[in-house]
């Protein structure tokens, strides 16, 4: 028969009752200055978003109804969807760059490791874990998260051949392990933090508190995480439960408080001086302040039930930082807490909810019926009451006894009065709605009213996601991946890499931006050289899940057919080939011209030499006449002048001709 062997408890020193001394000491002040300024306030805030009546949420000590108006759920929703929208909406919420080399001089090594790192993420439900974040941030003003490391175990099903046997195989299970960061979303009711810090960077620390199960906190002293101590159960305490319930859960629970953030090293230095290890602390005197702050390391402690404490050691993580992550939804200079969605609907929400308490208060007297009775003609002991068909007994006539009447009437403006309200709510929130959009534009606005009032509330969202990106998404992704290159270095090597968020339009904005595309297609028309530009950008700001495969075939649509483009070119050639005939036709032409040129101007040079030897020759012929030879000869001569000069000119004319054609030439050659 198998024994156990029973496992001592690990006794509490005096080292270790001091760091726990220190840490609750600190953090206790931290939380009176938190349960002072905000406590109370985010209690009410998650009433009203949850839609819950408590007695000190009246707006009058007369008040009876207990409705609340979900005005304020429903700006919290919008804004949480919008924001999430963006955030996810493309698909990839994140990109990886290298601004000095390649990781190995290959590009693709970048690329497989974004792949990668998307697919960690989405084993570890990260998209989850921001949307509940988020959630928090709209409700509280401020998201905070967690980051955790764990080895877990994987079991994959899997055949193997058995050695010896042929066609035979074992059916099984095999293990794997993998490391696994993960991020919790953490209420601010359950974070303490440094009052004069605004971010988790400078503050000197920095404490989350919760409830876990029991079971873990043992799971971590087997695993030799904790230190091994006598754990119990904790009492009651409403302040850490994550929603407020009628009843709250008190067995099999345990206080975890974990601290994250400097400590002075002397303390520190005890345990590893108990443990045989000799360190030098150089101390400010005893009597001054700054001796209790000085040598301060970063450090995680671990304390369970306010007294115990399971874990103290110097941050084991290779870049120092603190595993927490947190944003304002909407920024208070100088402070850690932000403005929440809740908040700015709160006077609103209040102006609300009392018009419509008001108003079921009024119907209340008003619509139930009120009889005045004389008491002292009923029978003895008759209990009144009103029903239908109940017979009432009276010591006399009935109308002289009882008498019905209305206590007032009720004002019918009230209604209408929370309704602008509730338009102040929106205005205040920055939220938008299909109804309340348009009656906040004036009439005379037309589509640059809509465009001018669509504009501002994005401007508001953007706002918001700046703060998210900058303050929470860029430091989560740079300390998840720090993590997996310390403790899976096998998948991750230890490279210099940018993160860049690439969240883009929310869904409001989204439909914006497609109007806008709309219009301008209808301006410009079907025939527009851009319209394939347009296409693609509707079809990239749409959420179709087809849309990866409708841009696919616009490209394919827009990138020319071979066979077009083949029976294009052969129509070119063509079109060139006619031209060509074209040009040598017009030059033959040009040339058989200009050779008839030359020879007219040769046959003009030719007709004075001919006209001479015929005047000659008349001249000798007529020698018997009276008139002398040599006035012949005069009046030759003029007649011969007076031909150079008709052919001189009809030589400029077909010198022209000629320039002409010339020019022709050299054009057709251009």
């Amino acid at each position: 028969m198998a024994t156990k062997k029973e496992t001592q408890f690990d006794e509490t020193t005096d080292e270790e009752n001091e760091i726990v001394s220190w840490v609750t000491e600190h953090l206790d002040r931290w939380r009176d200055h938190r349960d002072t300024n905000y406590l109370s306030d985010w209690e009410e805030f998650e009433r009203i978003f949850r839609g819950q009546w408590a007695a000190e949420d009246k707006t009058r000590e007369s008040e009876r109804s207990r409705i609340i108006s979900p005005a304020t759920q429903q700006a919290v929703e919008t804004r949480h969807a919008e924001i999430i929208e963006a955030i996810f909406g493309q698909g990839e919420f994140f990109d990886i760059q290298d601004d000095i080399k390649d990781i190995d001089g290959n590009p693709m090594d970048v690329e497989a490791l974004k792949l990668q790192l998307m697919e960690d993420f989405k084993r570890d439900k990260i998209k989850k874990s921001i949307d509940h974040i988020e959630l928090l941030a709209e409700i509280y003003g401020t998201g905070i998260g967690e980051i955790t490391v764990q080895t877990i175990q994987e079991y994959k099903p899997s055949t193997q051949a058995m050695p010896g046997i042929v066609g035979a195989a074992a059916i099984g299970v095999s293990t794997t392990e993998r490391t696994c960061v993960k991020l919790k979303p953490v209420n601010p009711k359950n974070f303490l933090i440094d009052p004069n810090a605004d971010s988790i960077e400078d503050a000197m620390g920095c404490a989350i508190e919760k409830y876990v199960s029991i079971h873990k906190i043992v799971e971590g002293m087997e695993r030799g995480i904790y230190k091994k101590v006598d754990i119990q159960s904790y009492g009651e305490d409403s302040q850490l439960e994550p929603t407020q319930e009628l009843s709250y859960y008190q067995d099999d629970k345990v206080k975890l408080i974990t601290y994250y953030g400097l400590m002075p090293k002397e303390l520190l230095s005890s345990l590893k001086e108990k443990e045989g290890e000799e360190v030098e602390v150089d101390l400010f005197p005893e009597d001054s302040v700054a001796d209790e702050y000085c040598g301060m390391v970063e450090c995680i402690v671990v304390i369970a039930n306010d007294n115990m404490l399971l874990k103290a050691e110097e941050s084991p993580y290779m870049m120092k930082d603190r595993p927490v992550v947190a944003y304002q939804d909407d920024s208070v200079p100088g402070r850690f807490y932000g403005k929440g969605t809740v908040e700015k609907a709160y006077n609103m929400q209040k102006a609300i909810d009392g018009q419509l308490r008001a108003h079921m208060d009024s119907l209340a007297l008003t619509t139930a019926p009120m009889i005045a009775m004389d008491a002292t003609r009923l029978p003895r002991g008759a209990k009144f009451e009103i029903k239908p068909g109940k017979a009432i007994l009276t010591n006399g006539a009935p109308s002289e006894i009882i008498y019905p009447f209305h206590f007032g009437q009720t004002n019918q403006d009230a209604p209408a009065a929370a309704q602008n309200f509730e338009r102040m709510l929106l205005q205040a929130t920055g939220t938008v709605d299909s109804a309340g959009l348009p009656s906040s534009i004036p009439r005379e606005g037309g589509a640059q009213g809509m465009s001018m009032a669509m504009a501002g509330i994005i401007k508001k969202y953007k706002r918001t996601l700046v703060n998210f990106q900058e303050d929470f998404m860029i430091p989560f992704i740079y300390k998840a991946a720090y993590r997996y290159m310390q403790f899976d270095p096998e998948r991750y090597p230890s490279v210099d890499m940018v993160f860049v968020p690439t969240a883009t339009l929310g869904i409001l904005a989204r439909e914006f931006e497609q109007q806008q595309m709309i219009g301008l297609l209808q301006t410009l028309g079907p025939n527009t050289p851009v319209l394939p530009l347009l296409l693609k950008g509707i079809l990239a700001n749409s959420s179709l899940s087809n849309r990866a495969e409708l841009m696919a075939g616009l490209d394919k649509m827009s990138q020319p057919d071979p066979q077009a483009a083949q029976a294009a070119q052969a129509a070119q050639a063509a079109q060139a080939e006619l031209l060509s005939a074209q040009t040598a036709d017009l030059k033959a032409s040009a040339m058989s011209k200009a050779a008839d040129a030359q020879k007219t101007q040769v046959e003009t040079q030719m007709i004075p030499e001919e006209q001479r030897v015929k005047m000659v020759q008349a001249a000798a012929t007529n020698l018997n006449q009276g008139d002398s030879f040599e006035q012949r000869l005069k009046i030759a001569d003029l007649m011969l002048k007076e031909k150079n000069v008709n052919l001189k000119q009809a030589d400029i004319a077909s010198n022209e001709r000629i320039a002409t054609l010339q020019m022709l030439r050299k054009q057709q050659k251009a």
